[in-house]
């Protein structure tokens, strides 16, 4: 039995060393093919951008405050409700307009009118303002109560404090800087009640009325002013304030 499984053995070993050398040249031949290259490129390829795809998907999910175990009130799921279906939040407020610099108009005058050259030589001539011995034209309106007595003076627009300063010539001055490109200018002020940086809502009080050198002769009134932030040019206040407040 020996001398068999020998013999067996011997006869199987050049069947297994050919079969290797069989499929050794066939994978020569496949090797050889000019297509076989780009053909794995292309599908090595196709497996890695749809790895990347599959990725890209997951890392894009959405967690919501409720999947992290955040409580969400009725009120922030309803502010959620108003966002677009691409994710855009949707805006329902109206653009801020701005209001006059007093609690009641119908209490103040405009004692100095704002200097515009396409109004009358009457017109002008009131509004152009004499300090030592000179003439300048008035950049603003100036408001003063019908009574003479101080009154108080608010924020004509929201915005930031962007300047608090006491003035030899003008007197306490504020001004404040709008989101809408504009720049509220108040002065000839007493009292005043805000600091540089703080944030001021429309009808807040901000300063009363006062006193200043530039227009002495005008007693206690308030200086308002407007102003353009990318050019700092003056603008007619009374061509923006909201005829109905």
């Amino acid at each position: 039995m020996n001398d068999q499984n020998k013999g067996f053995q011997k006869e199987e070993a050049p069947k297994t060393a050919q079969g290797a050398q069989s499929t050794t040249s066939t994978w020569k031949r496949l090797l050889a093919k000019k297509w076989v290259f780009p053909a794995t490129y292309m599908a090595a390829a196709a497996i890695i951008l749809t790895l990347m795809w599959v990725y890209q998907d997951a890392g894009t999910k959405t967690v919501s405050q409720e999947d992290l175990g955040i409580k969400v009130s009725s009120s922030d799921k309803a502010t959620d409700s108003t966002k677009a279906p691409d994710g855009a939040v949707a805006v329902n407020a109206q653009t801020e307009t701005i209001q006059w610099p007093v609690k009641d108009r119908t209490l103040v005058d405009v004692s100095i009118p704002f200097y515009d050259t396409n109004a009358t030589n009457e017109v002008k001539q009131t509004a152009m303002i004499q300090y030592n011995d000179q003439l300048t034209p008035h950049t603003a309106i100036d408001l003063k109560a019908k009574d003479g007595a101080a009154f108080e003076v608010l924020a004509a627009l929201s915005g930031k404090v962007t300047a608090v300063e006491q003035n030899p010539v003008v007197g306490s001055l504020v001004e404040i800087t709008h989101s809408n490109g504009l720049i509220s200018v108040y002065q000839s002020l007493s009292e005043v009640k805000v600091a540089k940086g703080a944030e001021v809502k429309k009808g807040d009080i901000i300063a009363k009325a006062g006193r200043n050198e530039f227009e002495k002769e005008d007693g206690v009134h308030l200086h308002f002013e407007v102003r353009q932030v990318s050019d700092n040019a003056a603008v007619n206040p009374e061509t923006l304030l909201n005829a109905k407040q």
